[in-house]
C-alpha cells in the first residue's frame, strides 16, 4: 500500500509534500477514533523492547531523528506510529528561515536524500511553549539544539546555553548539534577545544531542583579515526551522557544517481550512509570500552539495519530517511525483527 502512496508523494517537492502530509495528520488527529486506530495499526507493546538508557525508561529503542519535527508541531501524531522516543529540533535561540528553497532533494536510485535546510525553525521560545502542552503518555522527548547562522563560532556557547535553559523543563534529554554541514563553519565546533568549552558550559548549568538532563553529542560520519578518538576523550572528560552517531555526510562516494542529483550541496542521508554510520558506532563503542551509550542513526531502512547498529554497540536507534522511503510501518517491522532476533 505504501509503495503506491509513495509513488504519488514522490511526484512532488520533498519539503512541500512533507508539510502536506504532516498537516493532514494534524487535521486527522482531531477526528474521533483516528489516533486510536493509528496506534492499533502501528504500535507494538512488548516488555522485551523496553530499554533503560542514560537513566531514562524507553518503551522501545526506535526513535524519530531530529529534523522531521523541528518545531514540535507533530509529536502526538508521530507518537501514534509506535516510536519509543522523538527528537525535536534542531532549534536555535532566534527564529531563522533557513537556506533558500529548493533545499531538499531525493536520490531515488540510491534511496537517499540530500538536504541543506539550514536549521530553519521558529526559535526556542516557540518550541518550549509547544512542548508544555504535549500529551506524552510515557513518550521520551529529546531536544536537539544548535546555534543561529549569524552567531560567530566564538560566541556559539551562548546560543547553546540559551536553548538549554529554555528547554530544560520540557525535554527529557539534550543533543548538542555541531555536525550539520548546512550552517557555515558549524562543523569547526567539533574540534576538541571549542567542543569541550560548549559541553563543559552546559554541564555546569545541568542541575535544576536536583534534576539533571542527559546531554548527548551528535557527530558527523566524516570524522577521521583520530577525530573519533578525540570524541571519546571529550565524552569521558566532560561526563556527558553519550553520542548520537551519525549526522548526514558530505561524501558522495558510490552513488548511482545522476551527476546533477548527487552534486547538490548539503548533507546526504539514507542507504548510502548505512555502512559508515555503523562503522563509526562500532569504533566508538570499542575504543571507549563501551563506557557510554550511543544512539545509532543513518541508513536504517529495515530491521536488519537496526539490528546491525545495535550489535555494533548502539543502545538505541533513530530513523529519518528510512521513514520516508519505507513508510510508517517501518517502526513496527523493526520492533518485530528485534523481538524475533532476541528470541533466537
Amino acid at each position: 500500500m505504501y509503495k503506491f502512496i509513495k509513488s504519488i508523494f514522490f511526484q512532488f517537492d520533498p519539503e512541500a509534500i512533507h508539510y502536506t502530509v504532516t498537516d493532514t495528520l494534524k487535521m486527522m488527529q482531531k477526528f474521533w477514533g483516528f489516533p486510536k486506530l493509528m496506534r492499533g495499526i502501528y504500535n507494538l507493546e512488548y516488555p522485551l523492547l523496553n530499554r533503560k538508557v542514560f537513566g531514562l525508561d524507553f518503551k522501545n529503542p526506535v526513535g524519530l531523528a531530529a529534523g522531521f519535527d523541528k518545531n514540535g508541531d507533530f509529536i502526538e501524531e508521530f507518537a501514534n506510529f509506535g516510536f519509543g522516543f522523538i527528537e525535536v529540533g534542531t532549534v536555535t535561540p532566534l527564529p531563522q528561515p533557513g537556506n533558500d528553497k529548493p533545499r531538499m532533494f531525493r536520490l531515488k536510485a540510491d534511496e537517499a536524500l540530500i538536504n541543506r535546510m539550514g536549521f530553519n525553525n521558529m526559535g526556542v521560545d516557540v518550541l518550549a511553549r509547544k512542548l508544555k502542552s504535549v500529551k506524552r503518555e510515557g513518550l521520551i522527548i529529546g531536544g536537539n539544539i544548535g546555534k543561529n547562522k549569524n552567531t560567530p563560532n566564538q560566541d556559539a556557547v551562548s546560543d547553546y546555553i540559551k536553548c538549554f535553559d529554555a528547554l530544560f523543563d520540557v525535554v527529557d534529554y539534550f543533543v548538542v548539534n555541531v555536525s550539520s554541514p548546512n550552517t557555515p563553519g558549524l562543523r569547526e565546533l567539533q574540534e576538541k577545544e571549542p567542543l569541550m568549552h560548549i559541553l563543559n558550559a552546559l554541564q555546569k548549568r545541568n542541575l535544576k531542583n536536583d534534576i539533571s538532563r542527559p546531554i548527548l553529542l551528535k557527530i558527523a560520519p566524516d570524522l577521521t579515526d583520530p577525530q573519533l578518538d578525540d570524541i571519546v576523550e571529550i565524552v569521558q572528560e566532560t561526563k556527558i551522557a553519550g553520542v548520537i552517531a551519525t549526522n548526514t555526510t558530505i561524501s558522495r562516494d558510490h552513488l548511482t544517481s545522476s551527476e546533477s542529483e548527487k552534486n547538490e550541496i548539503g548533507g546526504l542521508s539514507g542507504k548510502p550512509l548505512t555502512k559508515r554510520s555503523t562503522e563509526v558506532i562500532k569504533y566508538l563503542s570499542q575504543k571507549s570500552n563501551h563506557s557510554f551509550p550511543i544512539i545509532g542513526v543513518g541508513g536504517i531502512h529495515s530491521a536488519k539495519d537496526a539490528q546491525e547498529k545495535l550489535e555494533a554497540g548502539a543502545s538505541l536507534v533513530q530513523i529519518y530517511t528510512g521513514f520516508v522511503y519505507e513508510g510508517p510501518g517501518l517502526v513496527k517491522r523493526i520492533l518485530k525483527g528485534l523481538i524475533k532476533h532476541n528470541k533466537l
